[in-house]
């Protein structure tokens, strides 16, 4: 073998940490296993505990218990609290020969245990049987610890895709109708806002769980995907709808919804991170009293995420300039919003935003349309009757 084959060779030793109070025994073990191993000996707990936790840290430790600073046993039991040195396993070398001694020894976590006077043949096998041990669970840890960041980067990369979708889906929904800007934006954290609050409301604590909200707040996006089914002169038309049209403008609630439905039968599946998206497409323009559309769903039966959403919804078109109307102030839309309690809205749903209808004008004003600065007048100021 040349001197670089021996060099590397030296270099994959395992690394073994002898611990004895005695010289003698220091250097029986050292002639020992120094012809196999890498050795390192401390003549003490304290030292022992040292060694052991410097880098590179000791492939197994051969340890005495018959110490006068830390016995064995609490060297094991400070190596085994320690996550640094916790896997490290533990052989006791020791003249206490008592069975009470070796069970104590194997219930503070050693791995075996070996009574002086030693037999050579006997110490190197069992040191090299648990070093194999050791070299296999150090594989499986170092495997399954690949895989567990392996399996959160390809779950941050499906979050991210999925998220790209949803956001593009609807950006395209949204340029069909220019004047409504960063209406996905703030409708997003509508829905958020609302969610948190209730969150521990007896009606919606079970429901509104960290992932829901998650979940809700990037499917809010999607609410009104079916725009892309109504034509322009309906979906631009610069004044009221005539009831015909209405009626046309009605189904982009069943659009979208059935344009999710044929993209995950495409797919030959039902995908968990669209089951609100469906819920809000179809859903958001239903009302409390059963008025609205498009299956007349009263109380209960509507969705939670489309009774969130319809408020977040309503809110944020009657403060924003549309093609048929101006901007209504802030003040004017809690107003309207407070009539809607019980009749267009769940009335719980009404009293959380009466709570925090500050944080939606926040939200309005921090992701107010760059080209219609309509939110200035958020504070108060005249307005023209609309309808949203």
């Amino acid at each position: 073998m040349n001197a670089a084959a021996l060099h590397d060779e030296t270099l994959r030793r395992p690394t073994v940490l002898v611990v004895d109070d005695t010289p003698q025994n220091l250097l029986l073990m050292t002639e020992l296993l120094r012809e196999h191993y890498h050795v390192r000996v401390a003549n003490g707990g304290a030292r022992a505990l040292k060694l052991a936790a410097t880098a590179p840290l000791p492939d197994l430790v051969l340890l005495d218990i018959m110490m006068p600073d830390l016995d064995g046993y609490e060297v094991l039991r400070r190596l085994k609290a320690d996550p640094a040195t916790r896997d490290i396993p533990v052989i006791f070398l020791t003249a206490k020969s008592e069975v009470e001694d070796e069970t104590r020894g194997l219930e503070l976590g050693a791995v075996d245990y070996i009574t002086k006077p030693i037999s050579p043949p006997i110490v190197l096998a069992r040191v090299r049987n648990h070093l194999a041990l050791k070299a296999s669970a150090d594989f499986l840890r170092d495997q399954s610890a690949f895989l567990r960041a392996e399996v959160e980067r390809r779950t941050r990369e499906v979050r991210a895709i999925q998220d790209v979708t949803v956001l593009a889906l609807a950006s395209m929904a949204e340029t069909r109708d220019n004047e409504t800007g960063n209406h996905i934006l703030r409708t997003q954290r509508y829905v958020r806002a609302l969610a948190e609050h209730l969150r521990t409301h007896p009606r919606f604590a079970a429901t509104l769980t960290d992932d829901y909200i998650e979940l809700l707040y990037k499917s809010a996006p999607l609410h009104d995907i079916g725009k892309v089914g109504i034509p322009d002169r309906i979906l631009l038309k610069p004044g009221p709808l005539t009831p015909e049209e209405f009626e046309i403008m009605k189904t982009h609630t069943t659009l979208g919804y059935q344009a999710i439905v044929r993209a995950e039968r495409a797919l030959g599946m039902e995908l968990d991170f669209l089951r609100l998206a469906k819920e809000i497409a179809l859903s958001h323009q239903e009302k409390w009293d059963g008025s609205g559309y498009p299956q007349g769903l009263r109380g209960e039966a509507i969705p939670l995420s489309a009774r969130l959403m319809a408020l977040a919804d309503v809110y944020d078109a009657l403060i924003s300039q549309r093609v048929y109307k101006p901007p209504f102030t802030h003040e004017q839309a809690c107003q309207i919003i407070a009539q809607g309690r019980g009749q267009h809205f769940d009335p719980d749903v009404a009293d959380a935003f009466a709570h925090i209808h500050a944080t939606f004008r926040a939200i309005a004003q921090r992701y107010q349309d760059e080209e219609a600065p309509v939110y200035e007048r958020l504070a108060g100021g005249a307005s023209t009757d609309g309808s949203v």
